[in-house]
C-alpha cells in the first residue's frame, strides 16, 4: 500500500498550495481566502521510486461544535484516522498561534507519525522562523515554500525515510469515472455519501457547500469506480465570486474527464433552465449520461405528474438514449438501480462496434429507407466503420453525402443505437464523400515501345502479345 500523508493545520497557512506541490497538479483550488477547502482531496505524488497518497484537508478548527466548521473538523479527524503520517502545517509569517497549539496537543493525542511542517519561509533564516515552533513539542520543524517549492523535496524525501519501496503493482483495468453534477443544493454530495455507505464528503443544507470537485475510489460487487463530487452549476449571471467561478470551470472539466454524468435534479422545484443548459454541455461534451431525479419520495401523485411533464417538455432531447431514475438520496429509495445504469451506459460509451457489422446495419437502414433525394441524384452509403469511442463515432463513406439531411442523419443514429443496443450514451455519425483519386488527373504518356505494343494488341488480339 501506498503510504498516506495528510495536509492538516488551521486556514490559510497553505496546505491546498503544498498539495499540489506534492501532486503536480492543480487539482486543489487555491486563493488567498481561508476556509476555501471543505472536504478530503485525495491525489498520488512519487518521488523517485517511492508513490505516494496525500489528502488536503479544511482548516482545523477542533473546538467548532455546529455549523459547517464542525463538518470540516469531521473530515480532517477522518483523514487523520486514515494517515500513515501527518504533515502538521503552520505558517511562518504569522508565527505560533494559540490555534496551532490546540491542534498540535489534538494530534499529539492520536498517536499518529506527526511532521511539523513550517510553511510560507522564503527568504528567511530557517534556524529563526522556526525556533518558536520547538514549543509545540513535536520534534525538529521542516521550513518550506509551498508556493515557490524550497525544501519541498527534502520533505517528502524525510516524510517517506521509513517507507519501503512499493513492488510494481500489477495493472489495473481501467475504472469508470462518474461525475455527479446539478445546481446547488439538488443533494449531489448526499448521493455520493449513500453511494458509498459513509459520510465522505459534507452535505449541508447550505448552497455552495462544495466548492472543489473530489475524486472518490470505490468498488462494488467486484468493480472499481471513481465517484467525481461536483460543485453546483448556477446560472453564468449568478455566479459573482472569484472563488465559485474556480469551482465552475472544475466541475466543467470533471464533466469532460468522466466516462459517465449522473445529472441530478431537483423533484421538489419545477425543472429549471439551467438544468437544460447543463444536460445540453455533457451532451455536447458526448459523455454517457443517467438522470436521478432527487427528493421524488416527498411529493404527491400530481406532483409527480407535473415533474415528469416538465422533464419532457425541457428535456426532450435526453429521452431517446438517457436512463431516469425517481430517487430519494436522503433515504436510499431508488438508488439500487443506478450502479447498473451506469454500467450499461459506460460499456456503450465504450463499445468496440466491428466495420462489417457496422456496414451491414447501414445497408439494413438504407434498404428500409433510403435517404431522400437531392436534386437528380440521391446519396449513396456505401459502408461504415467506427471512428471513436465515449462518445461512439461512425463514420459513413459514400458519394454526395453532403447533400444528406439532418432528419435522416436522426434516423441513422437510432437505427445504430437500436441495433447495437447502445443506451446510455449519444451516438454522433460523420459523413465522408469518396473522391476518384485519378479525377482531374491526365494520364501520363506511353513511352514508343509501349506504343506500338499496345497498337499490336489492339489489332491482333491481347492473347499473342501479353
Amino acid at each position: 500500500m501506498k503510504p498516506t500523508l495528510v495536509l492538516v493545520g488551521r486556514p490559510n497557512v497553505g496546505k491546498s498550495t503544498l498539495f499540489n506541490r506534492l501532486t503536480r497538479s492543480r487539482d486543489a483550488i487555491v486563493a488567498n481566502i481561508p476556509g476555501l477547502t471543505r472536504d478530503r482531496h485525495y491525489g498520488h505524488g512519487r518521488l523517485g521510486e517511492k508513490p505516494y497518497l496525500v489528502v488536503d484537508t479544511g482548516g482545523f478548527e477542533p473546538m467548532a461544535t455546529e455549523g459547517i466548521l464542525h463538518e470540516m473538523a469531521k473530515q480532517t479527524r477522518q483523514a487523520i484516522d486514515e494517515a500513515d503520517l501527518v504533515l502538521f502545517i503552520v505558517d511562518g509569517r504569522t508565527g505560533l498561534t494559540p490555534q496551532d497549539r490546540i491542534i498540535g496537543e489534538q494530534l499529539r493525542k492520536t498517536g499518529r507519525g506527526i511532521l511539523l511542517v513550517v510553511n510560507k519561509t522564503e527568504g528567511m533564516s530557517s534556524s529563526v522562523v522556526t525556533a518558536e515552533f520547538h514549543e509545540l513539542g513535536l520534534g525538529q520543524p521542516c521550513a518550506i515554500s509551498a508556493e515557490h517549492g524550497d525544501n519541498v523535496s527534502e520533505l517528502v524525501e524525510l516524510a517517506l525515510l521509513d517507507f519501503p519501496q512499493e513492488q510494481e503493482a500489477e495493472k489495473q483495468e481501467e475504472q469508470p469515472k462518474i461525475a455527479i453534477v446539478g445546481r446547488p443544493n439538488v443533494g449531489k454530495s448526499t448521493l455520493v455519501n449513500t453511494l458509498l455507505g459513509e459520510d465522505r464528503v459534507i452535505a449541508f443544507d447550505q448552497p455552495g457547500t462544495t466548492r472543489s470537485s473530489i475524486y472518490i475510489d470505490f468498488e462494488r460487487n467486484g468493480r472499481r469506480y471513481t465517484l467525481i463530487d461536483t460543485a453546483g452549476l448556477r446560472r453564468r449571471g449568478k455566479v459573482l465570486e472569484t472563488v465559485e467561478k474556480f469551482s465552475v470551470v472544475k466541475t466543467l472539466q470533471s464533466v469532460e474527464d468522466a466516462n459517465v454524468v449522473i445529472l441530478v435534479l431537483d423533484a421538489s422545484s419545477e425543472i429549471s433552465d439551467q438544468d437544460a443548459h447543463i444536460a445540453g454541455f455533457i451532451l455536447e461534451t458526448g459523455r454517457a449520461l443517467v438522470v436521478a431525479i432527487n427528493k421524488w419520495d416527498g411529493l404527491d401523485n400530481h406532483q409527480r405528474d407535473v415533474i415528469k411533464t416538465s422533464i419532457a417538455r425541457k428535456l426532450p432531447f435526453l429521452m431517446s438514449f438517457a436512463k431516469f431514475h425517481y430517487i430519494s438520496a436522503l433515504l436510499g429509495s431508488g438508488i439500487r438501480g443506478l450502479l447498473p445504469s451506469i454500467n450499461a451506459a459506460y460499456n456503450a460509451a465504450m463499445a468496440h462496434l466491428p466495420t462489417p457489422k457496422l456496414t451491414r446495419a447501414l445497408i439494413a437502414a438504407v434498404e428500409k429507407q433510403p435517404p431522400p433525394r437531392s436534386g437528380a441524384s440521391r446519396p449513396k452509403l456505401r459502408y461504415a466503420h467506427q471512428g471513436g469511442s465515449n462518445p461512439p463515432l461512425i463514420i459513413i463513406h459514400g458519394s454526395a453525402l453532403d447533400q444528406v439531411p439532418e432528419t435522416y442523419q436522426r434516423y441513422l443514429e437510432n437505427m445504430f443505437r437500436e441495433t447495437f443496443q447502445l443506451e446510455g450514451t449519444p451516438l454522433r455519425v460523420e459523413f465522408k464523400t469518396g473522391r476518384n483519386p485519378f479525377a482531374g488527373k491526365r494520364p501520363a504518356p506511353l513511352s514508343e515501345a509501349d506504343a506500338k505494343q499496345a497498337h499490336r494488341r489492339r489489332r491482333y488480339g491481347r492473347k499473342h502479345y501479353s
